[in-house]
C-alpha cells in the first residue's frame, strides 16, 4: 500500500469514529469488467465531502501518475489500492470503504468483475444489505451481471440498486435506460429481488450520483445517494428465533462455566429457557457476561457470554436456541457456488464449515446446474468454476442449521477441501433431506471374524495404484496365485475386467473415475467381510479417491501400494498401445498424458516398477503379508 493509500486508510477510520451514533447500511457493488464500479464508489466518497486535504491531495497526485481519466480526476484510484489494480486497471480483491453522510453510515464492499475472481464478489456480498449492480449502457445485461444478480438472490440480498452507468456515451438516451431497466427487473422477477431501483448514471462526472443530473432531464427518480440513504433494509432478525453457536467454552476457574459467542438472530434475557443442539438438553439462562459487566439481555450482533442454570454439556459447534427449533440434520439439499478450478465430483469427499461446526461431508449427488444466461436448470453431473447448482450433501454428523432463507449464518457453509485446505465452494442450505426411515441394518449372526477364523487368516484389501503400464495387473496376478499356494482364500478386482462388467457404463472422465472407485470400494469391502485378502488392481489417479477408499475399511485392512514405474518406463512398455494412441490424440482423459497421476503421500508399500522384476515385487508384498500377520 502506498503512502497516499496510508493516509486515506487514516482519515477513513477517523470519519467513522465520529459517526458512531448512525445507522450502517452494508452494501457491495458488483458488475462486469470496466462497468465502473471503483469509479462510483470513489465518486461517492469525493461527493460526500468527507475527504480531509491530504485525501484530495493524493487523490490528485495519484490521478496524474496512475489515472486514466487524464488531466480529471480517477475517483476509482481511492478505491483500487492494489498495484496490480492499478497496472491492469481492474479491482481483483474485495476493496472495503468507509464513509458516512449525515443520514447513515456505510461500509462498501467493492468487488472484482472478472470471472475468475467470482469468489471474492461471493464473499463481498455475503454480508451485505444492499447491492449496488453496475451496468455499462453500451453493453446492457451481461453474463457477468446475470451470474452475480444469481449469486445475490441465492445469497439472500433483496435489495438492489441498479446504476446504469456511463449514460454520456449513449448520448443520455432514455430509451437505452428504460430498456436495460426492463431487462433487469425481468431477470430480478425471475430470481426472487423484488425491491430494484434502477438509476441512470456518468460516475465519472457525478451525474444522479449524490443530486439529480441536469444532462439527464427525463429520469425523476431518486439519485444513487438518495436511495442508499432511505432505503429500509431491515429484516427483522431481533425478531427471529433465538440462534447461538457456541465458539468456545469460557472456564477460567472451577467456579465459572460460561459460553461464548455472538447471537446471530432474537433476542434472550436472563431467566429464559434455552435447548442445546443437536443433544436437545434443555437449561435456562441464569446469566449474561460481557467485556463491560453483566446484561439482562442480549439481542443479535451481540457476542456474549451465557451462563446456564444447570451444568448442560455443550461444547464448540453446539447452538443453544429458543422458539422455533432448528433443522438437525446429516443430509441437505442446498445451492452451491463452486470456485475451484478442479471441477467438483459427487462421491468426493470435502470439509464442511458451518458457523463454528467443522464437518466432514461428501456431494452425494447433483440435481441440476444452473444456465446463468438463460437461467434454466440443467441436467449435469458436476460443476466447473464459476457455475451455480443445486446437490445433496451426506454429512458425518447432524448439522444445526436453518434454510438460508431463514437464517444466513446457520444456513451458510462452505466447502473445503481436507489436503489443500482450499475453500472450493460456498453453499446455501435449501432444506433437510431425510433418509429412507424403512432402512435397517439387519444385524447377521455370521460376521467377518467368524469367516477370517474359518480362513485362518486376516482379510484385508491390497490396493496397487501406479500408471497405466506400471506392472499392477502382473504383480496382483502373481501374488493371488502364491497365496492361493499357500492355501489362502483370495479375490482379484482388475480395473480392465470389470470395466467388461460392473462398470462397462462408465468413461474415463474425473466423475467416472470416481464412481469407478467407489463401485470398487464397496464390492471390495463385501469380500473383506466375507473373510478374503482382496487384490484390487487399479489406476486410481486420485489421492483424495483412495483416501476415500481407505476409510471405508477399519484400521490395517486397507493396504496401498505404489507401483512406482516412470512414466517413460510406462510408456516405453506401452503392453496395450494406450500411450501411443493418447499422444496421438485418439484418447483423452488418459493419466499420464492428459490427465494427472496423483503418487500417494505415504503409501504402505512402494514398489520400484523398473528396477524390481514382477516376481520380486510379488514376494515383497507377500512377504509385507506373513510380516504383519496376514497369512
Amino acid at each position: 500500500m502506498s503512502i497516499h493509500h496510508a493516509i486515506i486508510e487514516r482519515a477513513h477510520e477517523q470519519v467513522w469514529t465520529q459517526a458512531q451514533d448512525k445507522p450502517t447500511l452494508r452494501l457491495v457493488t458488483c458488475g462486469s469488467v470496466d462497468d465502473g464500479k471503483s469509479t462510483l464508489v470513489g465518486r461517492l466518497l469525493y461527493d460526500s465531502k468527507m475527504l480531509l486535504d491530504d485525501q484530495l491531495d493524493a487523490l490528485t497526485s495519484d490521478s496524474k501518475g496512475a489515472g486514466t481519466a487524464g488531466p480529471a480526476l480517477d475517483f476509482a484510484l481511492l478505491v483500487d489500492g492494489l498495484q496490480a489494480e492499478r497496472e491492469q486497471g481492474i479491482t481483483i480483491d474485495v476493496a472495503y470503504r468507509f464513509f458516512a453522510t449525515r443520514h447513515r453510515r456505510f461500509v462498501v464492499a467493492d468487488t472484482p468483475g472478472h470471472v475468475q475472481y467470482t469468489r471474492n464478489m461471493a464473499t463481498g456480498a455475503s454480508h451485505a444489505d444492499l447491492a449496488v449492480v453496475l451496468i455499462d449502457a453500451r453493453k446492457g445485461v451481461v453474463s457477468q451481471t446475470r451470474r452475480h444478480s444469481h449469486i445475490l438472490a441465492l445469497l439472500g440480498v433483496r435489495h438492489v440498486l441498479v446504476a446504469v452507468n456511463k449514460m454520456d456515451l449513449v448520448g443520455f438516451d432514455a430509451d437505452r435506460f428504460t430498456t436495460i431497466s426492463v431487462a433487469f427487473r425481468t431477470m430480478a422477477e425471475q430470481l426472487g429481488i423484488a425491491d430494484v431501483q434502477c438509476v441512470p448514471v456518468a460516475a465519472r462526472d457525478g451525474d444522479n450520483v449524490f443530486r439529480s443530473s441536469a444532462r439527464m432531464p427525463w429520469y425523476s427518480g431518486p439519485s444513487v445517494m438518495e436511495h442508499l440513504e432511505s432505503v429500509d433494509v431491515s429484516d427483522g432478525i431481533e425478531s427471529q428465533p433465538f440462534r447461538f453457536p457456541v465458539q468456545w467454552v469460557n472456564r477460567p476457574n472451577a467456579e465459572f462455566r460460561g459460553f461464548s459467542g455472538r447471537v446471530v438472530s432474537g433476542r434472550l434475557s436472563c431467566g429464559d429457557p434455552v435447548v442445546v443442539h443437536p443433544s436437545g438438553r434443555r437449561s435456562h439462562v441464569s446469566g449474561i457476561v460481557t467485556a463491560d459487566g453483566r446484561l439482562q439481555q442480549a439481542i443479535a450482533g451481540q457476542s456474549v457470554t451465557l451462563l446456564l442454570a444447570d451444568e448442560v454439556d455443550a461444547s464448540r459447534g453446539d447452538v443453544l436456541t429458543s422458539g422455533t427449533p432448528p433443522m438437525v440434520a446429516d443430509h441437505i439439499a442446498a445451492h452451491v457456488i463452486w470456485f475451484d478450478d478442479e471441477a467438483m465430483r459427487p462421491g468426493r469427499r470435502y470439509l464442511l464449515k458451518s458457523g463454528t461446526s467443522t464437518i466432514g461431508a461428501v456431494v452425494a449427488a447433483m440435481t441440476h446446474r444452473v444456465c446463468i444466461d438463460t437461467m434454466a436448470q440443467e441436467t449435469a453431473s458436476t460443476l466447473e468454476a464459476n457455475e451455480i447448482g443445486c446437490v445433496d450433501i451426506v454429512l458425518d454428523r447432524p448439522l444445526v442449521c436453518d434454510a438460508y432463507r431463514d437464517n444466513r449464518d446457520l444456513g451458510s457453509f462452505i466447502l473445503i477441501d481436507p489436503f489443500s485446505r482450499q475453500t472450493v465452494a460456498a453453499g446455501l442450505i435449501d432444506a433437510p433431506l431425510r433418509r429412507p426411515a424403512n432402512i435397517s441394518w439387519h444385524p447377521l449372526t455370521i460376521d467377518k471374524s467368524v469367516r477370517a477364523r474359518l480362513k485362518q487368516q486376516k482379510p484385508c484389501v491390497l490396493w496397487l495404484t501406479g500408471l497405466s503400464g506400471a506392472g499392477k495387473s502382473t504383480i496382483a496376478n502373481l501374488v493371488d496365485r502364491r497365496l492361493c499356494e499357500l492355501g489362502r482364500h483370495t479375490a482379484l478386482l482388475d480395473g480392465d475386467n470389470l470395466r467388461h462388467g460392473i462398470n462397462r457404463d462408465l468413461g474415463f472422465s474425473s466423475e467416472a473415475r470416481v464412481e469407478n472407485i467407489r463401485r470398487v470400494t464397496e464390492i471390495a469391502a463385501l469380500f473383506v467381510d466375507a473373510g478374503l485378502i482382496t487384490l484390487v488392481s487399479l489406476i486410481s489417479p486420485f489421492r483424495a479417491d483412495r483416501d476415500m477408499a481407505r476409510r471405508r475399511f477399519a484400521s490395517g485392512e486397507f493396504i496401498e501400494i505404489h507401483v512406482a514405474t516412470p512414466l517413460a518406463a510406462c510408456e516405453a512398455r506401452d503392453p496395450k498401445g494406450l500411450y501411443k494412441r493418447a499422444r496421438a490424440g485418439e484418447l483423452s482423459n488418459f493419466t499420464g498424458v492428459d490427465q494427472p497421476y496423483e503418487a500417494p503421500e505415504t503409501p504402505d508399500i512402494t514398489i520400484d516398477g523398473a528396477a524390481l522384476s514382477a516376481d520380486e515385487a510379488a514376494e515383497l508384498i507377500v512377504r509385507h503379508l506373513r510380516d504383519h500377520h496376514y497369512v
